[in-house]
């Protein structure tokens, strides 16, 4: 199981309603293919980069999921099916979480070594009397 980011934008003149049910199959493929759903982010209304279908807003929708290759597959091909997702995208964010782990323990190492060979400072010496 990988972690994988996947955003879709709705054409904006589709009822509420439309993108909750839209937003519901994609969880229940996920779900029922062996994935879980970490987090399901409802991000709204919002101004395209640039003019899609004749669209210049999109509803956007970024769901995090925990899945393998063959449910994101089928994720994408039910996207590209519906009449009302403009666009989607689909991010793998292992590597992501792997190199930021990786930066982070490599940056608490190089501040120990500094504590390490920092002298001591001027509270810490006795005074001089």
């Amino acid at each position: 199981m990988r972690n994988y980011e996947i955003m879709f934008i709705v054409d904006p003149n589709v009822p509420e309603d439309e993108i909750e049910k839209i937003k519901s199959q994609v969880e229940t493929v996920v779900t029922d293919g062996g994935g879980e759903i970490a987090e399901t982010e409802m991000m709204g209304r919002r101004k395209l980069a640039y003019e899609v279908n004749r669209l210049r807003e999109g509803f956007y929708v970024l769901l995090t999921v925990r899945a393998n290759g063959d449910i994101v597959k089928e994720v994408e091909r039910r996207f590209r099916v519906m009449d009302s997702v403009v666009r989607y995208i689909t991010i793998r964010t292992d590597d992501e979480n792997k190199k930021l782990e990786k930066w982070r323990v490599r940056r608490e190492k190089k501040a120990t070594r500094r504590a390490k060979n920092r002298p001591a400072s001027k509270v810490d010496q006795p005074a001089a009397g």
